[in-house]
């Protein structure tokens, strides 16, 4: 990580201008480019650049609007774990090849806690002798223009961005902040103190402090149970991101043709254009499925045909600049109109969508809409003869997963497969509450090679899912926005084509 330097003056030069470097994320130190162009910069350069820059503190900032939510979720945390530290790093750069990082996205559960989206910080929950906890954060200050660091290392401020210095980012985060680059000497030296880290995010921190596997993977747990219930902050987010994807799916039908002429790669592009313009990204990689891809189920090479006659299977979302995600899919006829047999095949789909939303409330388990979904399906499945019935028998059996793959649905909200870590009693096996948002998205999916079913239904993939907020009444439709039925969907395509 950035903030952790190497006790040797030796240092490679950097990969992109060829200077000396420090070891920070995403440096490999012992490689060496063999064709920078600079080497040691001169005395004379390096005093140069260490003058005339104008003071840019920003001194009058404004906490962060969820500031007040992510202090009520640590003291949520707080109380899980009396008398223990708690570690929840952020994460740091990867590289996607040789010297190029990957897009930086922060820890979720980091984020859930902090508001915060830096690279290379840690937040600490400190414990009180009340059995409370003080809370702060460790990041990387700005850099030091005492040094040559600030203009030569690949992830300092000149070659990726300005940071916040540690007071604008107490100011932001409404958290005291401390130096990151002292983080594990502190923390590894209060050894009376039990500790536990999130892991698999900043392996300095986790070579500084012994924890407990286990314990750590109940942190990791509790993080995920926190996120299942979103507050009103959390839900206004997830209101922000379903329509900004409502919107882009909007565009990809009014570019169809031009998807037609070029591949499925326009659909992908399309999509990430509003995705950039009005979030963060995309919430995950878009599925852009055409012909059979849309039996695919996680079909991400986006590369194929869309040929008029045929489907088109778009699963995409929208993560807001707060990096809450939609997840939405839509399957489409791409000249506009269902033939018969596709028609067949997503009205099946569509009615098992409608009885698995109608067991969407409080109080219902959480496995009820999959299950409702689920036996719709078998019993179509066993009414076309695809398989042995009775339908009931089907469902118990699972028979109906040779056609449909995949569970109903998921929880959602900062990861597309949100509280993935949650323990089971708190989300598969748990009773639904008002707050909760999850999708629901039954499929069938008849495979090109697959010799089970007649000729005209190979190659037919058909997946409709919507993003579902339990309220204190029912559930709400967020993405109610997009059209669901047949007829509406080729009546919105219409519209869109003029």
């Amino acid at each position: 990580m950035p903030c952790h330097f190497p006790a040797t003056p030796v240092r490679p030069p950097c990969l992109q201008c060829g200077f000396p470097t420090r070891a920070t994320e995403g440096h490999d130190v012992n490689k060496r480019r063999k064709n920078g162009l600079y080497g040691e910069p001169s005395a004379e350069l390096s005093a140069l650049m260490r003058t005339g820059w104008a003071d840019t503190e920003q001194r009058d900032l404004r906490p962060i609007e969820q500031a007040p939510y992510t202090a009520r979720r640590r003291a949520a945390l707080s109380a899980r774990f009396p008398g223990e530290r708690i570690v929840v790093p952020s994460g740091n750069l990867k590289i996607r090849s040789n010297d190029a990082h990957y897009p930086f996205r922060p820890f979720s559960g980091y984020v859930h806690l902090t508001g915060n989206q830096a690279r290379g910080c840690a937040l600490v929950l400190e414990p009180r002798v009340d059995g409370g906890h003080d809370a702060y954060c460790y990041q990387l200050p700005r850099d030091d223009r005492d040094s040559n660091e600030f203009w030569t290392g690949d992830t300092s401020e000149f070659w990726m961005g300005r940071r916040h210095s540690l007071a604008e980012a107490e100011q932001l985060l409404g958290l005291p902040c401390r130096d990151v680059r002292g983080a594990a000497g502190e923390l590894a030296a209060a050894t009376a103190v039990p500790t536990r880290i999130v892991r698999g995010h900043d392996a300095v921190l986790e070579a500084a402090l012994p924890t407990d596997e286990e314990r750590d993977a109940e942190l990791e747990e509790a993080l995920g149970d926190l996120r299942l219930v979103k507050d009103e902050w959390e839900i206004g987010q997830m209101r922000l991101a379903v329509d900004s994807t409502v919107r882009g799916f909007t565009d990809c039908v009014s570019e169809l043709s031009r998807a037609v002429a070029t591949s499925e790669r326009w659909i992908e592009g399309t999509f990430f254009r509003r995705a950039r313009l009005e979030g963060n990204d995309v919430g995950y990689g878009s599925i852009c499925a055409a012909g059979d891809h849309a039996t695919i189920m996680h079909w991400t090479h986006n590369d194929g045909p869309v040929r008029p006659g045929e489907l088109l299977l778009l699963d995409a979302g929208v993560e807001t600049r707060t990096l809450y995600t939609a997840d939405v899919t839509r399957t489409l006829p791409v000249s506009g109109t269902f033939t018969p047999v596709q028609r067949k095949v997503y009205d099946a789909v569509h009615e098992a969508q409608e009885a698995g939303i109608a067991a969407v409330k409080p109080g219902a388990h959480y496995r009820d809409f999959h299950e409702a979904a689920q036996r719709h399906l078998a019993e179509r499945l066993v009414e076309w003869g695809f398989i042995d019935g009775p339908a009931d028998r089907a469902y118990e059996l699972g028979l109906q997963r040779r056609f449909s793959i995949a569970g109903t649905g998921h929880m959602l909200g900062l990861d597309v497969h949100d509280c993935a870590a949650a323990r089971n009693d708190g989300y598969v096996d748990a009773v639904l509450e008002p707050g909760m948002v999850l999708t629901v998205e039954p499929g069938l999916y008849f495979q090109a090679d697959d010799l089970s079913v007649p000729e005209e239904y190979r190659g037919i993939g058909v997946r409709i899912e919507d993003d579902i907020l339990v309220t204190a009444d029912g559930c709400e439709n967020l993405s109610a926005g997009l059209p669901r039925s047949a007829d509406d969907v080729e009546s919105w395509m219409r519209d869109i084509a003029g």
